[in-house]
């Protein structure tokens, strides 16, 4: 239960929580995982501007802790797929809260700045 008057209580699972959601990219991952089990490729698509290093990285970040599983078949060729465990997929209602908060009070003025400050794609191409 979050109190908001005392900080010893919340801080370090709220902020655990927080510094890894933050995270420049992993909010687009979950989001991108909630639809269900994607390939590396699948995923390096559908987030433009997001190196496939970096998106290993948060993959292995968030296999760490438990939100992710890298599933490998043994086909021709090897097939590895990526998906939410039941610990991420429980998230699926906190980012619909977010695109919620984002729909009613992000504008389209800050999508634009956000995407010449960062050079993300266009705010009408949705995930």
């Amino acid at each position: 239960m979050m109190v908001m008057g005392n900080h010893e209580q919340i801080c370090p699972r709220f902020e655990w929580a927080f510094a890894l959601l933050g995270k420049r990219w992993t909010g687009l991952i979950i989001r991108v995982l909630l639809e269900g089990p994607k390939r590396f490729k699948d995923i390096s698509d559908m987030i433009p501007n997001m190196s496939d290093r970096m998106l290993a990285e948060r993959f292995k970040e968030l296999e760490r802790a438990g939100l992710v599983v890298r599933r490998v078949y043994a086909e021709t060729p090897v097939r590895i797929v990526y998906e939410l465990t039941p610990k991420g997929e429980a998230l699926r209602p906190v980012m619909e809260a977010v695109q919620k908060w984002g729909d009613e009070w992000v504008t389209d003025s800050d999508c634009d700045e956000y995407q010449r400050r960062y050079k993300c794609a266009s705010r009408d191409r949705a995930l």
